[in-house]
């Protein structure tokens, strides 16, 4: 079930989490209201599947949202690269990818984000994709090579252990939509379903945020990834 977040000037949020079939949740969500109002929310997505690594991605999440509410999306998603840049005297440092949103009331909203989990905004009338994946299918799409890129949809180009200030990608959205985030786990839900859900529950973040995360499927091989989902009201 989701946890519901009420925050200040009437804004709400919910966050949901399933895990898939291996052991381990490594998708970390994260919500933080600064005393300014600024509200920032995140996803972290691990990659591997172990204990220690689902942990560490609770703390890269927490840590985007403290920084990202004070500096800035884009230095929240730095924060957490800076966390994953040094294994000290550890064998391994568990790597993932991140996706961000910062929101004040009547302000666009900023997004910051590596690798591939999505931020979408919903206008009351259409959901729209804000954020496009670092993974070489859509490098490929970009660069006229459509046919080769759902080959490549899993290679992801860019996480947080090679984020830089010159390849975090940021982007805005309208003031005033509804923002979801949602982890990669939600990739083999299509895009007029997602659409289907938030229009059914714009109105309760936390029926959306259940039913987007409810909705995620096995692919073809039987595998199901960990799915979670943000919901952010901006008003």
């Amino acid at each position: 079930m989701g946890t519901t977040h009420q925050l200040t000037h009437g804004r709400r949020a919910a966050t949901a989490t399933r895990r898939g079939v291996r052991d381990h949740n490594m998708d970390a969500a994260a919500l933080y209201q600064a005393s300014t109002g600024v509200a920032v929310a995140a996803i972290v997505d691990g990659i591997g599947n172990d204990p220690a690594g689902a942990a560490t991605m609770r703390l890269l999440a927490e840590s985007a949202v403290r920084i990202g509410a004070t500096k800035g999306a884009l230095a929240g998603v730095l924060a957490a690269a800076a966390l994953v840049e040094d294994p000290g005297i550890h064998p391994h440092m568990p790597d993932g990818v991140i996706v961000l949103a910062l929101t004040v009331p009547g302000r666009p909203t900023h997004l910051a984000w590596v690798g591939d989990s999505h931020a979408y905004t919903w206008d009351g009338n259409n959901l729209h994709r804000r954020t496009d994946p670092h993974t070489m299918g859509a490098y490929l799409r970009g660069n006229g090579v459509a046919d080769l890129a759902p080959l490549h949809d899993s290679w992801v180009r860019v996480t947080l252990s090679s984020a830089t200030v010159t390849n975090v990608a940021v982007a805005s959205a309208p003031a005033d939509e509804l923002v979801l985030l949602l982890s990669d786990g939600l990739d083999t839900v299509p895009h007029d379903e997602l659409e289907a859900l938030a229009r059914k529950h714009q109105d309760n973040p936390e029926a959306l945020a259940d039913a987007l995360v409810a909705a995620a499927r096995e692919t073809e091989d039987g595998y199901r990834d960990d799915a979670t989902a943000i919901v952010l009201t901006t008003r």
